[in-house]
């Protein structure tokens, strides 16, 4: 195989891209702009915690180097605070997942995947790249990947606003890395904490550079009481901040952390960003085509948990589309249809999430709180984080919806 492929961006799709991409016989050019030392020893950059169809794409790449080493994430929980009784859950039920998920530090496996590429013989590049370097790249390269989520070549990327319902950041983002939290018993979970007009809290166990460790994600309603963190300047009042959100909204999960630590002093994180869908093919000065590929084309809320996972299901994809083509050219006909493809999964995960950064309608409350009554409707609902397409049509029409919830209840009666 004589094409050529460059990827802008080393993380979870342009990484797991690159490497696919190599073991079928294509020479692959990868830019980042750090090493994998500097990615080592930087802060933290996602949750990332991946279901089980996401990590299966790895497997099929031969690129789960951490599935004995890191805890599993055995199911999801749901509680909502009660809106009189101090302490108390209108809310609280948990559901095991059919197949685990996990969450590898991307500290620990995107230096481990570079160093792979290039020990196989990839063309690894520690680069900035900008408008002037992607000419370059789409004159020496039969495909120019763009699989990076920020800077500022995706922002010239056209926003697509039929896709777009917002244009400004839902939530104050923060994560935080800690050791010595009480696991959740009797089986691992995500643990979804709802605060209405507060924002939301899930936690859950995954693997770090120093080991198992447990990470703390935060969402808080712009403005509100847990947007918060521009006062957190240092480590320990980062650490501080997370502790006061749990102590005043949620002290079952603030029981679980009279001795938690942070894991490393880059342990943490804040930011916001709005979720925005952008047209997947940029026209270079040149005429030239560079394609976009998961968060440069399509970037979610973090509050569904689905970044990761739709970045490996993107690849897959994308690899799919790229091994059918043989030699033809990738042009700008077969770049729209193979968006399409994975529009196709991604629309959904895109309408799931940002309902979630809403408030619930009436037929939503009632599916979370029935769930507590029903296990199979609860393990029904656990089970779409691994395919959102599955929550569909009943997760946005109320009459389906009704009709799930009947059933559900019906057999548990």
């Amino acid at each position: 195989m004589s094409q050529r492929i460059a990827i802008v961006g080393a993380g979870q799709s342009g990484l797991q891209m690159a490497l696919g991409l190599q073991a079928n016989g294509y020479r692959v050019t990868l830019l980042s702009n750090r090493t994998p030392e500097q990615i080592r020893g930087g802060k933290v950059m996602s949750s990332q915690c991946m279901f089980d169809r996401a990590l299966q794409t790895e497997r099929e790449l031969g690129l789960n180097g951490w599935d004995d080493a890191c805890p599993p994430v055995e199911g999801i929980g749901l509680a909502v605070p009660h809106p009189e009784q101090a302490g108390a859950r209108a809310i609280d039920w948990a559901a095991p997942l059919d197949r685990p998920a996990q969450a590898v530090d991307q500290r620990l496996k995107m230096p481990a995947w570079m160093e792979t590429f290039a020990a196989r013989g990839g063309d690894l590049r520690i680069v900035d790249v900008g408008v002037d370097a992607l000419e370059d790249l789409t004159r020496e390269h039969d495909l120019v990947l763009l699989a990076a989520g920020k800077g500022e070549i995706v922002s010239r990327f056209e926003r697509d606003a039929s896709r777009s319902p917002f244009d400004k950041p839902q939530r104050a983002l923060a994560l935080t890395y800690v050791t010595g939290m009480v696991p959740r018993t009797p089986f691992s979970r995500v643990c979804f904490n709802l605060i209405p007009g507060v924002g939301e809290y899930f936690v859950f166990p995954a693997l770090t550079l120093s080991g198992p460790c447990e990470i703390m994600v935060f969402e808080g309603i712009p403005g509100g009481p847990m947007d918060r963190w521009a006062d957190a300047r240092t480590p320990a009042q980062h650490l501080a901040e997370s502790l006061r959100i749990l102590q005043t909204y949620l002290p079952w999960e603030a029981e679980r952390c009279e001795r938690i630590a942070l894991t490393d002093d880059n342990g943490i994180l804040a930011g916001r960003f709005a979720p925005t869908v952008r047209k997947p093919v940029l026209t270079l000065p040149s005429g030239r085509l560079v394609f976009g590929m998961a968060d440069a084309v399509v970037v979610n809320d973090p509050i569904t948990g689905q970044g990761s996972n739709n970045a490996a299901k993107c690849c897959k994809v994308y690899l799919d589309a790229i091994l059918a083509r043989g030699g033809q050219p990738f042009d700008q006909a077969w770049m729209a249809r193979t968006f399409e493809q994975y529009w196709q999964y991604a629309g959904d995960v895109v309408a799931w999430t940002n309902t979630l950064l809403t408030p619930p309608p009436p037929h939503i409350l009632a599916l979370l709180g029935a769930a507590g009554q029903a296990p199979t409707l609860a393990a029904r609902i656990a089970n779409g984080f691994d395919n959102p397409p599955d929550y569909f049509p009943w997760w946005t029409d109320p009459q389906a919806c009704h009709q799930l919830i009947n059933q559900y209840v019906a057999e548990a009666a």
